[in-house]
């Protein structure tokens, strides 16, 4: 285990000296190698500071610390909910390294009274948030607060909404360390300026050691129930909490990379000013109170597709085209093609009453029935979409 110590509190003057300097190295670091800034954060950190490892391609992490040739820890967090496979990939890496994976659990009294108040699978109806919380951020507190830095395999291609401007090394915002209060933890992300395709680059090149789902199609890896392969062209992060908003998908081990403001909003709750659409004058633009009436109708005159989007979200505007398109095939033939906003002021009713669980949603309102059918798969081309058209009017 992570040792704990008893915190103290730092001086004012210095703490502000020490983010400074801190934010001139990420500077200085920012076009470093990852064998750079992982030899950098080692020498200054010592054993004082412990790689992070989830058990997925951030295994490129050891690699490169056993390349520096300095003494190194790795911690890791067994949720309880992992897959067999990455426990497995965990005693190979062991065995591989010729280290000892320092792992850390949830408070069995916490998940009980989960479990047993909730459910196994309680994040499908309310969100991960409270999962996340009790399985991996308050295992991760603990783990922390006995280290003065942490090593992390974010980067800034994984996540366009939460980790696109992740900096090498920077003053955790949401975790404290050994020392107690802010500031007093450092984060390094050696890899964050580095493509995924070079990452496996270089495992590939070093002849590591991956974990066994990655060749059945899962990119990013966590918990098993949270977890799912993805389909070629779709980002990696769409494998992870699918039923959410794809801009807010951390499970708050990196809850600072969230913003909280203007349009880079991540919450889903609030309407931003990106520019609209799928504009196409084959499309009808649905208001609140269009949608309402249509959802109302028993008997229709014609049938109705509706995707239920937010303009800021990368998975809607990756579907625009081909949702246009499939707009244009079907004008003049009985089935009318539309759009709802459903973020900000819309989101509560139409999470509510319209099925809506992450974005895009895509309805289709059959014309002789009132209930609508939600499209269940991430299929989102245009001849996918026809299909479920034809299969259904």
């Amino acid at each position: 285990m992570l040792s704990h110590a008893a915190t103290t509190s730092a001086p004012e003057v210095s703490e502000k000296v020490e983010v400074e300097d801190f934010e001139q190295l990420a500077k200085e670091l920012n076009n470093a190698s990852p064998l750079e800034i992982m030899d950098k954060a080692l020498e200054k950190f010592g054993n004082d500071i412990a790689i992070a490892f989830s058990g997925a391609e951030d295994v490129a992490l050891i690699e490169y610390a056993k390349l520096t040739g300095r003494p190194f820890r790795v911690f890791s967090l067994d949720t309880g909910r992992l897959n067999p496979e990455t426990y497995r990939f965990f005693d190979e890496v062991e065995k591989h390294y010729g280290i000892r994976i320092e792992y850390m659990f949830p408070d069995a009294v916490e998940v009980q009274a989960l479990v047993r108040s909730k459910g196994l699978f309680s994040f499908y109806e309310d969100g991960h948030q409270e999962c996340c919380r009790v399985r991996k951020v308050r295992p991760l507190r603990r783990a922390l607060k006995g280290l003065r830095a942490w090593i992390t395999g974010q980067r800034k291609d994984q996540s366009p909404g939460t980790r696109s401007e992740v900096p090498v090394v920077q003053v955790d915002p949401v975790f404290e360390g050994l020392d107690g209060g802010d500031g007093s933890l450092l984060k390094w992300n050696p890899v964050a300026n580095v493509d995924g395709k070079d990452i496996w680059n270089f495992l590939r090149a070093m002849n590591v050691p991956v974990n066994s789902l990655h060749a059945q199609g899962f990119v990013s890896i966590g918990c098993e129930p949270c977890t799912r392969p993805v389909l070629p062209g779709q980002h990696e992060r769409e494998g992870r909490w699918w039923w959410e908003d794809a801009k807010a998908k951390e499970c708050g081990l990196h809850k600072g990379n969230l913003k909280e403001d203007g349009a880079a909003q991540v919450n889903g709750n609030d309407a931003t000013t990106e520019s609209d659409i799928f504009n196409s004058q084959s499309l009808v633009t649905l208001s609140r109170t269009g949608i309402e009436n249509l959802a109302k109708l028993e008997s229709r005159k014609e049938s109705w597709i509706v995707v239920l989007y937010a303009p800021w979200c990368p998975f809607c505007q990756a579907m625009e085209a081909s949702y246009v398109e499939l707009a244009e095939k079907l004008a003049g033939s009985g089935v009318k093609v539309a759009k709802f906003r459903a973020d900000g002021e819309q989101k509560e009713y139409s999470k509510n009453e319209l099925q809506l669980g992450s974005f895009p949603t895509i309805l289709f309102f059959p014309k002789h029935s009132a209930k609508p059918i939600k499209y269940a798969s991430e299929k989102r081309d245009v001849d996918s979409l026809m299909a479920f058209v034809n299969a259904l009017r």
